[in-house]
């Protein structure tokens, strides 16, 4: 009797230790107190990007964006045009969709910890892409480069953004001054380097196969994309393509590039203004464009737009 009594009780006590600790590993992120006054524009600037991923993937992948996923996350911003869904393979999509999500999940752990600002109108059309491709080549690609063509396409563009966004972090890290806010970016950067990566690997799988109808292989093309932005930036080599010469390879041994990194295998930073004149593709932090036709929101990217 005493033992059909207490394996409820037991059970009940587990239970609760498994909700605590549920309830414990969900809140951890916010356990290391308030974003500090002085950290609030660095940790709010990365939403620009945020919101740019986050609808990038989720119109390639589902054909619609934050307003039918999560609206209140859109801050009243206006909704993004040119994005469509992209045709890609289950694989590629299913990839594209689970990136989706986690820059939903992005930008609700920086609106818990900022106020954080309304989405920018973003320009995501072929047309925005095929600018800068052209950018990248120096001369007009012909036909134009459409981003929603395929896999391989898809998989170009999207080298084209998350990398920023990663650089961005690395290089707020060090400038921020509580822990809370270092906690965040810490562990924003952690999946915005997988994400990357991925990417890079799938891209690296296909290194050598040449972009129909450019005759140009998937990795010139990544090569171009780091050269841009390495003049867009202004700040020396802070970008690298899939395959670098030997001296630029990890410890100067190696051509392949499937992660890029400085002379220690070291992630690059890049600062709010850096990254500002390449997204928006006018080498300026003052003059928008590219896929910020109005410009960024925020402390930061507001005070060179007035």
């Amino acid at each position: 009797m005493a033992t059909t009594t207490a394996t409820p009780i037991i059970f009940l006590f587990f239970l609760h230790l498994l909700l605590v600790g549920a309830n414990n590993y969900k809140d951890d992120l916010f356990s290391f107190g308030k974003v500090p006054k002085s950290d609030i524009s660095l940790v709010e600037f990365p939403l620009n990007l945020e919101f740019l991923e986050a609808e990038f993937f989720a119109w390639g992948a589902f054909g619609r964006g934050l307003d039918s996923f999560e609206p209140n996350l859109t801050k009243g911003g206006p909704p993004p045009y040119g994005a469509k869904m992209a045709k890609l393979t289950p694989l590629i999509r299913d990839i594209i969709a689970q990136f989706a999500f986690q820059e939903f999940g992005h930008l609700r752990a920086i609106q818990k910890a900022v106020a954080g600002f309304p989405r920018p109108l973003l320009n995501l059309s072929k047309e925005a892409f095929a600018a800068i491709m052209n950018s990248a080549f120096g001369r007009p690609l012909i036909p134009p480069f459409d981003p929603y063509a395929n896999d391989v396409n898809y998989l170009i563009a999207s080298y084209v953004i998350p990398y920023v966004g990663l650089t961005g972090y690395v290089g707020a890290n060090a400038r921020l001054q509580g822990p809370a806010s270092r906690r965040l970016v810490a562990g924003l950067l952690g999946v915005e380097s997988g994400q990357d990566a991925v990417i890079r690997g799938l891209l690296y799988e296909r290194a050598l196969q040449k972009v129909y109808p450019y005759g140009v292989t998937v990795a010139e093309f990544t090569d171009r994309i780091s050269n841009l932005r390495n003049i867009l930036g202004k700040k020396g080599i802070k970008d690298e393509g899939l395959i670098v010469p030997f001296l630029q390879g990890a410890e100067g041994k190696i051509q392949g590039n499937v992660l890029a990194g400085d002379q220690y295998s070291v992630a690059y930073d890049r600062t709010p203004e850096e990254i500002l004149r390449i997204v928006y593709g006018t080498g300026s932090e003052k003059i928008p464009g590219g896929f910020y036709p109005k410009g960024g929101n925020g402390a930061i990217a507001k005070s060179y737009l007035s």
